[in-house]
């Protein structure tokens, strides 16, 4: 296995500057943000809501009323009367009205950003899976390669009768293993194309690098925590529902004030008319009863729930920094200890002159295989843990 590869397997993959990787990823995560159907549709909905919550501010439609009484003695003639009104809350409800509904507005807009971390979060997932397929692909292919000539080398060796049957069948079946090994990755490689293209909302996913460079330094949990605070879509949604249940108490305590009702009013009767101004007033007294007190016990609910919440999350935040800190420094001594070696490489070719039998090859390089392994699957692990840490930057 050349240096290459060894360097793919055991890496230097910690730099400050992740610039090309970013970049890469963020610009794959934009598209399927624009292309993705269940945000496209979570748009529509939000639209729909916001038109519907607008029109709960309207004016009550004007009311037209009339009579015309020609029936009975009419000693005085016949009798006509019509109103024209229009009737209206109190008008400092109006105001509280659409401060609630941009509160609600709000509130739609954070369940928008929370909806759209979940994709862009699941869809990040899967493009590191991918990426690690592929270099890990890489590795296999290579011992694929190794493994059928080892293969021939002991077919050769049989043919000329200097080994036996079992060491035969012991390397084929290792390439074997190796050839089911990369057919499995490729596999499981369309298996998250497909999943991506369904989160890209049908369109093919291209242009998706193996490069991956993990940043040093993530800043600390203090730091990390006050920034998902502040950009958190989820936390975010927690105020929002604090704010709106808020300004419904404001709402429901203008309502108690009476609603207003003013037309014009006309009555004609045997060639003699009236007509002039009309005004009513309707006191809510039992329509409004006990709401201001549930809007207060819901606001006092969404304040203790956002407290809860926010406890919960800082928990299991902390319990992901803890591990992905564990991890960092576990990575860190696998780096030290093999980032120097080329175990695989010195392997074949001691094995290739000879010096190891089959058997003592095979184990010797399982040991080393299992190790690289393990170091790309930290690897791996790292990075999930890392999104999960900085998915408030989505």
């Amino acid at each position: 296995m050349n240096k290459h590869i060894v360097f793919a397997i055991c890496g230097c993959l910690f730099f400050i500057n992740a610039f090309s990787q970013d970049k890469n990823i963020g610009e794959l995560l934009n598209e399927i943000e624009q292309n993705n159907t269940e945000l496209k549709g979570y748009q529509s909905f939000i639209e729909s809501q916001q038109l519907e919550n607008k029109s709960t501010n309207n004016l009550p439609d004007p009311q037209l009323s009339g009579y015309y009484l020609p029936f009975g003695d009419n000693a005085t003639g016949e009798y006509t009367e019509y109103e024209i009104s229009q009737s209206f809350e109190f008008p400092s409800v109006y105001g509280s009205r659409n401060k609630w509904n941009a509160s609600k507005s709000q509130q739609l807009s954070s369940a928008y950003s929370t909806k759209r971390q979940e994709v862009l979060l699941q869809a990040k997932g899967i493009l590191l899976e991918l990426t690690f397929l592929q270099k890990q692909k890489v590795i296999e292919t290579e011992r694929r390669t190794q493994s059928k000539q080892v293969f021939d080398q002991i077919q050769e060796l049989f043919d000329k009768e200097q080994v036996g049957i079992l060491d035969l069948n012991k390397a084929k079946i290792a390439w074997i293993q190796e050839q089911f090994v990369v057919e499995q990755i490729d596999s499981d490689i369309q298996i998250l194309m497909s999943k991506l293209k369904t989160l890209n909302g049908g369109n093919r996913i291209d242009g998706i690098s193996s490069q991956i460079v993990l940043t040093a330094e993530i800043g600390t949990i203090e730091n990390l925590w006050r920034e998902k605070l502040t950009n958190d879509p989820q936390l975010q949604e927690l105020k929002a529902n604090e704010e709106a249940s808020l300004q419904k108490i404001k709402l429901e305590k203008n309502k108690v004030l009476p609603n207003v009702a003013l037309g014009y009013n006309y009555q004609g009767v045997a060639g003699s008319n009236y007509s002039g101004f009309y005004g009513g007033l309707s006191i809510p007294l039992w329509s409004s009863k006990n709401k201001v007190k549930a809007a207060e016990a819901d606001y006092d609910y969404q304040q203790s729930n956002t407290q809860v919440i926010t406890a919960s999350l800082y928990a299991q935040f902390q319990q992901t920094y803890n591990r992905y800190e564990l991890m960092l420094e576990k990575f860190n001594e696998y780096q030290t200890t093999m980032g120097n070696l080329n175990s695989e490489q010195l392997l074949f070719k001691t094995y290739m002159l000879g010096e190891y039998s089959f058997m003592d090859y095979y184990v010797e390089l399982q040991f080393y295989r299992n190790a690289s392994d393990k170091m790309l699957q930290m690897e791996k692990e790292l990075q999930l843990l890392q999104a999960q840490l900085l998915k408030h930057q989505l």
